[in-house]
């Protein structure tokens, strides 16, 4: 294994967007599930900590703020700051690795992207929460662990999920069944398309995994061995294809990300939108509000079953952190139910302890709740790979020149196996 240099990090950071990661395999794929030794996190540690922890990640929208005020209201002897790393995903992930790698410890904690966990991990960046999570581990939605583990152990603790939802007008057509019959509802009236998140990037490889998994393809097995290859692919692009080509998918999606789409949406030009949960109090301050209903993802067909994939953000404690016990109690608050709550209430983030969506306070103000649930419940990690960069850029550059019509799909799969193939190459 290869660790790489903070220059080569910061190149592969800026051939890719990334987003606002089933471990376990045996070595023997190109890239076998490998970390280095690590300090291992005591539970106990937060006992009698004190002084300062500071947290560092993505531009706070309110959720920061409010954990550390909460935090710091409970007097314990620690007290939190949270400081932002960069204004965008991209921007955060390339200031972490900075420090990271030169073995800064401004930073105790970080907000880790689920993809970046693997990568995190076999860099040797940060420490072994294994007994940390499994203390609580029954708490958890368990696909949320998931995203947090490498190697067999635990590299993280999660904070928020997230999972995609289908936003669509119940006043108009009907629930969506399968992507199928929701490809095939869009094509009687330009009015009732569907919207999706096609722009080459981060986005576009979700949507596109989102019906691969429910297809029952992959991308990677448990040994890293590549499965993109694969009839299903094959049937996923095709039908993405079809409905751009008959007009059933919104061809301005090409150009949209979850911003434009919802926009879209909104105006009342389209009749399904595949959306993160956090659109929801958005969409209903508009006039297409009343007329909304949502449903999980569904199945790609009749002989599938639905499948999310997960997104989120967890809490990764660097390895030179100089306050752990610190760390720990400031992720047992953010990740404990109280707060979980009140994260969901305040700012509708989708929480990963399982008891929050049962809350009779959270359903009445998040009515789609328990809809979420259920997708966040199937939903499965995007491919475990310390390149994970790499390879998202090889499915949605590929994907994308075949919704456009500038490629077929035999062509486009060959070269996103090749592309997925090259990309495991270079670690």
């Amino acid at each position: 294994m290869r660790l790489r240099s903070a220059a080569s990090q910061a190149i592969a950071v800026t051939t890719v967007l990334a987003l606002t990661g089933c471990a376990g395999g045996s070595p023997g794929g190109p890239t076998a599930e490998q970390a280095p030794d690590a300090k291992v996190v005591e539970p106990a540690a937060a006992q009698g900590a004190a002084g300062e922890v500071t947290a560092c990640g993505i531009r706070d929208t309110g959720v920061f703020k409010t954990l550390t005020e909460s935090f710091n209201a409970k007097g314990t002897g620690v007290t939190a700051r949270y400081v932002e790393l960069g204004q965008d995903t991209d921007a955060a992930r390339a200031q972490a690795i900075q420090r990271l790698e030169g073995g800064s410890a401004e930073c105790d904690v970080y907000l880790m992207d689920v993809t970046w966990v693997s990568e995190w991990a076999a860099q040797g960046w940060v420490q072994d929460q294994t007994k940390l999570v499994e203390q609580r581990k029954d708490g958890f939605i368990p696909s949320t662990l998931e995203t947090s583990r490498y190697a067999d152990r635990y590299w993280a603790t999660p904070f928020y999920t997230n999972a995609g939802l289908v936003f669509y007008r119940n006043d108009r057509v009907p629930p969506p069944a399968t992507w199928k019959q929701v490809y095939e509802q869009a094509k009687l009236d330009p009015q009732n398309k569907v919207e999706i998140q096609a722009k080459q990037y981060e986005g576009l490889t979700v949507n596109f995994l989102e019906m691969l998994y429910s297809a029952g393809g992959s991308v990677l097995d448990e040994n890293g061995t590549i499965t993109i290859d694969s009839p299903q692919t094959r049937a996923v692009l095709n039908l993405m294809a079809d409905g751009v080509r008959s007009g059933a998918v919104d061809r301005g999606s090409l150009t949209y990300d979850e911003d434009a789409s919802r926009r879209v949406y909104e105006s009342g030009a389209a009749g399904y939108l595949r959306q993160w949960p956090s659109a929801y109090k958005l969409i209903q301050q508009t006039a297409s509000g009343p007329g909304t209903a949502v449903a999980p993802l569904p199945a790609f067909d009749e002989n599938s079953k639905p499948s999310a994939v997960l997104g989120g953000w967890n809490w990764a404690i660097a390895a030179a952190s100089d306050n752990v016990g610190g760390a720990v109690a400031f992720i047992d608050h953010a990740t404990g139910p109280e707060f979980q709550k009140t994260m969901a209430l305040k700012h509708a983030q989708a929480p990963v302890v399982a008891s929050t969506y049962d809350d009779a306070e959270v359903q009445a103000a998040l009515p789609f709740i328990t809809q979420l649930k259920q997708s966040v419940i199937s939903a499965k990690p995007r491919p475990k790979s310390p390149v994970y960069a790499q390879i998202s850029k090889a499915i949605n550059s590929n994907v994308y020149p075949v919704l456009a019509g500038q490629v077929d799909v035999e062509t486009a799969v060959k070269k996103m196996a090749a592309d997925i193939k090259t990309a495991q190459e270079t670690f």
